[in-house]
Parts: C-alpha cells; sequence; structure tokens
C-alpha cells in the first residue's frame, strides 16, 4: 500500500499539469472521465455492493441509502460531471485593474488554489463531484473516503484516471488516500506544504475534528440543523407541502429540515394537518413515518414523543422532527438564532414585512421564503455539481463551486519603474 506521504509526494510533482492546464485540456478530460465513468459501471456497481454487504447492521437504513449506488445514480454523477464542462473557467480571469501613476499596472487574476484535500463520510457521489470540481478549478485533488465506501471510491476513481490518461493531464493529480485508518485523515490535516486547502464534509465529530487539529487551511462545511418556520400569515397548503418536502425527500442529507417552528395563532389548524400527511399517510402509504419530537406547546395540538431541549441541537439525519410552536415572529428568529448551524433556514409568510425581517435577521448561508431548504445544493444552485457547502464566512459561503475553489494572484507590469 502505498503510504498518504507518498501520495502527497505523488501529487506536487505533477500537480503543474492540471494547475496551468488550458480550459480545452480540461474540459476534453472531463468528458473523457465522465465516460469512462459511464462504462465502469458494472465494476463501480460490484464494489458498491461489497460495500453494502460489509456496512449493513453497522450503520443506519438512511446512511446505507447515501452509500448505495445504482445504474442511474453513475448516470447522474457523470451527468455532473459533463454539466461542470458547460460552467466558464474561472481560472485567468481578471477581478480588477488598476493603473497607478507612476505607470505600473496591477491586475488582479483568478489562479488556482494548487492541492485541494477532501476528507469525506460514506457518499460515492463526492468523489466525482469534487475531482470534477479540481479540474475545472485548475487542482490537483487528494481524496480521503470514509471506510464504508472506500471499494466504491477506489473504483470511481480508477475510472476517473483512465479517462486523464487519455489527455497530457497527469492522472496522479487525482489521488485516493488507501490507507483508511484516522492516521491519514490527521497527516492531512497536518500536510503543511502539500495540501494548499482541507475541505472535510462529513458529521459534527469529522467536521470539529478537522477545524481543531488542522494546521493547514481549513473551508469548515457546517452540520445542517436547518429550520422552517411556518408564520402567522402562511398559506398552510404551500406550508405543508415546502414541510413535507424539506424533511422527507432525502432526510439523510445536510439541507434536510431538522426543526419546525409554528405560530401559535395557526398551530391548532395547521399542526394536525402536520400529523396526518407527516404521519399518517405515510404509514397508510407504507412508508416510514416521522417521529414528531414536540415542546410542551405542540403537544397541546398533536400526539408525539416530549421534545428534550438537545432534540433542537441535533441533526438527526433521519425521520425525525422536533418541533416548536412560537408566539411571535421574533421568538422564531430568536430561536433560530440559538440554534441554527446557519446552513439553511426558511419562512413561509405571505407577508411581505415579515419575510423582509427573517431575511434581515437571520444569519445564515441562504436563508429562504417560502421555498424548501432542499434546494441548497451547487447543482440547483447553478454552480454544477459542489464541493461541499459552507457555513463559515471567509472566502466561501454557502455551496461551493469553481471561484470558491480559487485563489488570485496579482500582476504587476512596468516600464523600468523603482521605488524611491
Amino acid at each position: 500500500m502505498v503510504s498518504t506521504q507518498e501520495q502527497f509526494e505523488q501529487v506536487q510533482a505533477v500537480k503543474k499539469s492540471i494547475n496551468t492546464a488550458s480550459e480545452e485540456l480540461k474540459n476534453q478530460a472531463l468528458l473523457a472521465m465522465a465516460d469512462h465513468l459511464v462504462a465502469t459501471t458494472e465494476e463501480i456497481l460490484t464494489a458498491n455492493a461489497r460495500d453494502m454487504e460489509e456496512a449493513k447492521g453497522k450503520i443506519s437504513e438512511v446512511m446505507l441509502d447515501r452509500l448505495y449506488l445504482d445504474a442511474g445514480r453513475i448516470q447522474d454523477m457523470a451527468t455532473g460531471i459533463r454539466e461542470v464542462v458547460a460552467l466558464p473557467d474561472p481560472i485567468g480571469e481578471t477581478l480588477e485593474t488598476n493603473h497607478l501613476e507612476n505607470g505600473l499596472v496591477i491586475t488582479k487574476k483568478r489562479v488556482a488554489m494548487g492541492v485541494i484535500g477532501i476528507i469525506y463520510e460514506s457518499r460515492p457521489n463526492v468523489t466525482s463531484d469534487a475531482a470534477a470540481l479540481a479540474i475545472k478549478s485548475g487542482n490537483a485533488v487528494v481524496l480521503r473516503s470514509g471506510k464504508d465506501a472506500f471499494q466504491t471510491a477506489h473504483a470511481i476513481v480508477v475510472a476517473l484516471k483512465k479517462g486523464l490518461e487519455e489527455t497530457e493531464i497527469h492522472p496522479d493529480v487525482i489521488q485516493l488516500v488507501q490507507d483508511t485508518s484516522r492516521e491519514s485523515s490527521y497527516a492531512m490535516m497536518k500536510a503543511k506544504g502539500y495540501l494548499d486547502l482541507l475541505i472535510p464534509r462529513g458529521g459534527a465529530g469529522l467536521i470539529s475534528a478537522v477545524v481543531e487539529n488542522a494546521i493547514v487551511p481549513v473551508i469548515e462545511t457546517g452540520t445542517g440543523i436547518v429550520h422552517v418556520y411556518v408564520d402567522k400569515d402562511a398559506d398552510e397548503d404551500k406550508a405543508l407541502s415546502i414541510v413535507n418536502n424539506a424533511k422527507t425527500s432525502r432526510p439523510s442529507v445536510c439541507n434536510a429540515m431538522e426543526v419546525l417552528l409554528v405560530h401559535e395563532n395557526i398551530a391548532a389548524t395547521f399542526l394536525p394537518r402536520l400529523e396526518q400527511v407527516l404521519v399518517n399517510e405515510r404509514e397508510e402509504a407504507g412508508l416510514e413515518p416521522i417521529q414528531l419530537r414536540l415542546d410542551e406547546k405542540a403537544r397541546q395540538f398533536i400526539s408525539g414523543e416530549v421534545a428534550k431541549s438537545q432534540d433542537f441541537d441535533t441533526e438527526f439525519l433521519d425521520y425525525v422532527l422536533a418541533v416548536k410552536v412560537v408566539s411571535s415572529l421574533e421568538e422564531a428568529v430568536e430561536h433560530i438564532e440559538a440554534h441554527s448551524t446557519h446552513h439553511s433556514d426558511a419562512i413561509v409568510t405571505e407577508n411581505p414585512v415579515a419575510a423582509a425581517y427573517f431575511v434581515e435577521q437571520v444569519d445564515s448561508a441562504a436563508v429562504y421564503v417560502n421555498a424548501s431548504t432542499r434546494f441548497t445544493d451547487g447543482g440547483q444552485f447553478g454552480l454544477g455539481c459542489e464541493m461541499g457547502i459552507s457555513t463559515q464566512k471567509l472566502h466561501a459561503r454557502g455551496p461551493m463551486g469553481l471561484k470558491e475553489l480559487t485563489s488570485y494572484k496579482y500582476v504587476v507590469n512596468g516600464s523600468g519603474q523603482i521605488r524611491e
């Protein structure tokens, strides 16, 4: 097995082949990567079946769904890569130009980061998404998959490298760390001089470990304690549709709703309808019902478990929803600001004044008015696939696409000027 340090050295040796590649060459590489991904479907599915078998009984059914691949999902991954081809190349973009009195012309140009590291958990599509965005943005990439998904990730990377072999870009600009122990994660956190940026994608434990231990620059992709607030002036039909989508369409992802806040003026009519949709109708359809965890006020209108205080600070990633009744818009905003991870939060209201207040006061990366939080996604935002969703404020915030994977440099053109 190649050591993690050896992989760092390999990628350093070949990174210029991607850092300085033309847009035409990068697009050629991406199209070949997508083609080989589809052509290798059977091998990838075989590897995924092994991962699934080994993971059964060790992770939840919802997390198994994140790990699972079929031919359609692999086709979607290839489509995501091809969509990145259609995006404008950010590298070389002139951000600003300044003509000084002494004749110097200073141009600020967008450049690649260099080498990006990604530590992620059991989501195979992250392997292809991250590689595609890295290649298009001119970066080499070191991928560190979760142990549960390693065999699948390995098969995907083999396919992607076959695509690169058809181009002048060296296939070693994509590296999958072979060591699945914790030591390799810590090696990436300490890889000063080898990684220009490290991005963790996963649960709170992984993200906090990286933020606390890394000595290389980190973009924090936060957990999603996502709120939907149903205002007293909400359209209840619209609210039911939004809440149902935000919670049940894919509860294992970071933009799924975890906490519902309902104004007390409509709780008596809205909450029984909510219980009917999320619990009763799902049971009747043979679907897993939502477990409702209710505060004292909500329990006056519907049945469910008594909510504990930690339920309003938990990213369930499951068919579980914490529900709280609030007395005002202001109380809803205060609760969100105290408990949100500032990922995605939404208001449902027909009152433009309430909507404006919510947008102004809620300090999250994505703030929604009358729409499901499930749209917080690079593809949905028109960025192609995404490298992650940043909840920090420096450099990148929200879904990270191509521009968030770049830096800049100043190019200074003179005609012999010297500083007096």
